[in-house]
């Protein structure tokens, strides 16, 4: 996932749940009905601690069971989308919790409890059968979204169909249920033009069973339906890429009012259900979302207690970081978070003369990694990456495969004389010209984009600097590839995280070719090797799980073969907590505060 940070989502870690480590065949029941708080205080699994520099990493900052107030996010941007089936942003799969619950999701806690799977809409993990290419839950009786209509598991069911088959329609987010269920996009044309009952591989046999029929097996599926994408969405209320405005909630709140461009307001949803939800609180009773609020203003709103939290999760801007941390008092208000985030460059592979390998290793030779670490603030947001898994990732191997003295590519003897001869060899030996896409709104970006710009041009690379929303980054720009292409975009700024944590949650979306898309695409590098298609699709569906952790490491090795990513930084964030904001704590999860549960004094 792109962290918006990078995608998504998220931010992984090498823990992994029983679910997704043991065998395909095993199965996990849960009770059905009601469900019982996680705690007796927050309804999160953790340490009530004191408000200290990093104190959210670890614990809940002050831990309240407070009802009232409001809660006011503030964002920099847009989001990709606030509809739950259309967006790939890992600060939107956070927040979408408060009104999506999809059939399991992250327990709400600090440390390596919050990467515990949980059953949410379902009553317990999957029941998996034929070899791990059936699964089966069910779902919570008695159910009601917002509009106190029934919830099924057809609602589920069409979700997925709408967020994985109409990409004409709802392009952002990614497709794993198109690629792997039976009857996929070579047989199917989606909800919008087909009317004759929907997929055929989805079977809902009473209101609270859902059976999914896959090509494959598929080890990690009890993660893959935490997705939003699995949060019910009622057809007769569905009006495609318009139902943003309009979305009928299944969780706590529910939206009063959304604004394109200017923001959202929730308030509590009366038909939510507190005995069938185990995660899930109301203690603001209003939630408020500003859009497109200029980076260094949300760093100063939320010193100054103006805000909550930051929405996107991305980090303080440079500019006002190193005050606040060289203030003793707003630094006890900062937690510098293991994002589990890849900040990198995607090479587009399809954009000349990056269709040459070797010019696209000159670059992974000459950039500048570690002025690219100071630009963006100094190793309080990451430590130097020569890899695509981050090292907190399952099934990470510590390797470099283009190094250069003290990392300074083209700024050093070495890394001169390496990316030289790969341009040689490219038959580009003077050098060339190109763009590099950047976030506008998000000030770190672009600062990392011209310390690159500046370490390639000691080779003969001429970079000039390209910035787009972020908000529309992958539907119209970076994420488009016809539009990569017409605008000589050879290299892109990114960030990503995992979707769940496994290799897989992590490498698939970015470097299977078959994962490529025409809007919202991730694979930013247009990267199609098909040695890395095979491996990916023949770890998952491995019934060994220390085969498969060691088949990511092989496949990240293959990937920087090809030189369709940069390394940057294994990411890490200064997020600001105002002293007002309660339930505070860093979710592995996602690699930002857990939003499920703040409240304000």
């Amino acid at each position: 996932m792109a962290n918006h940070a990078a995608r998504r989502r998220t931010k992984a870690f090498a823990v992994v749940s029983a679910a997704a480590a043991g065998a395909l065949v095993v199965t996990s029941c849960g009770s059905s009905g009601g469900a019982k708080s996680t705690s007796p205080a927050a309804g999160a699994s953790g340490s009530s601690v004191a408000a200290a520099y990093n104190a959210g990493n670890t614990g809940i900052v002050n831990e309240s069971t407070h009802a009232g107030g409001t809660v006011t996010y503030q964002l920099s941007s847009t989001p990709d989308s606030m509809d739950p089936g259309n967006t790939y942003y890992a600060f939107m799969w956070d927040f979408s919790r408060l009104y999506a619950r999809p059939l399991t999701t992250f327990t709400p806690a600090p440390g390596q409890a919050g990467l515990k799977l949980a059953p949410d809409l379902a009553t317990g993990l999957g029941q998996s059968s034929d070899g791990g290419k059936t699964w089966t839950y069910h779902i919570r009786p008695g159910l009601r979204f917002s509009d106190g209509t029934p919830i099924t598991t057809a609602d589920v069911k069409y979700a997925v169909e709408r967020s994985n088959f109409a990409p004409d329609v709802l392009s952002n987010g990614p497709t794993y249920f198109n690629k792997y269920l039976v009857d996929n996009a070579t047989k199917y044309a989606g909800p919008y033009q087909d009317k004759a009952g929907g997929l055929n591989s989805i079977e809902t046999p009473d209101p609270t069973t859902i059976v999914f029929h896959l090509n494959q097996p598929f080890a990690d599926f009890d993660y893959l339906v935490s997705s939003p994408e699995t949060a019910p969405v009622p057809q007769a209320k569905d009006n495609g890429a318009d139902y943003v405005k309009n979305v009928v909630s299944s969780g706590a709140y529910m939206f009063s009012s959304y604004q394109d461009g200017v923001g959202a307001t929730l308030v509590k949803n009366p038909n939510w259900d507190p005995g069938s939800d185990a995660l899930r609180k109301q203690y603001p009773d209003k939630i408020n979302v500003q859009f497109n609020v200029a980076q260094t203003t949300v760093d100063n709103n939320l010193i100054a207690g103006n805000a909550t939290l930051d929405l996107a999760g991305a980090g303080m801007a440079a500019a006002t970081q190193a005050t606040a941390l060289s203030n003793p008092a707003q630094k006890a208000h900062i937690d510098d978070a293991i994002s589990g985030a890849l900040a990198y460059v995607a090479i587009s592979s399809n954009v000349a003369p990056f269709d040459n390998v070797h010019c696209r290793q000159a670059v992974e030779y000459a950039i500048d990694k570690t002025s690219v670490q100071t630009a963006t603030g100094g190793p309080v947001h990451g430590d130097i990456a020569s890899t695509v898994l981050p090292p907190t990732v399952s099934g990470y191997q510590p390797y470099n495969m283009y190094p250069t003295t003290d990392n300074k590519g083209a700024n050093s003897a070495d890394g001169l004389a390496k990316a030289k001869d790969q341009l040689a060899q490219c038959g580009k030996p003077g050098g060339f010209s190109t763009n590099i896409s950047a976030r506008s709104d998000r000030p770190n970006e672009i600062a990392m984009a011209q310390a690159v710009q500046a370490s390639l041009k000691p080779v003969g690379i001429n970079v000039n600097i390209q910035q787009y929303p972020s908000g529309k980054y992958f539907t119209d720009n970076a994420g488009a590839p016809a539009f990569v292409h017409q605008n000589d975009l050879g290299l892109m700024m990114m960030a990503w995280a995992a979707d769940w944590p496994t290799g897989y949650g992590f490498l698939e979306q970015i470097l299977d070719g078959q994962a490529i898309k025409a809007s919202g695409n991730s694979n930013l590098s247009e990267l199609n090797d098909p040695n890395v298609n095979q491996m990916l699709a023949a770890a998952i569906s491995n019934p060994d799980a220390a085969a498969r952790t060691a088949a990511w490491g092989t496949i990240d090795k293959a990937a920087m073969q090809q030189a369709a990513i940069v390394p940057l930084l294994y990411r890490k964030d200064l997020l600001y907590r105002p002293e007002a904001a309660t339930n505070v704590f860093v979710t592995p999860a996602y690699g930002m505060y857990d939003y499920l549960l703040v409240g304000t004094k």
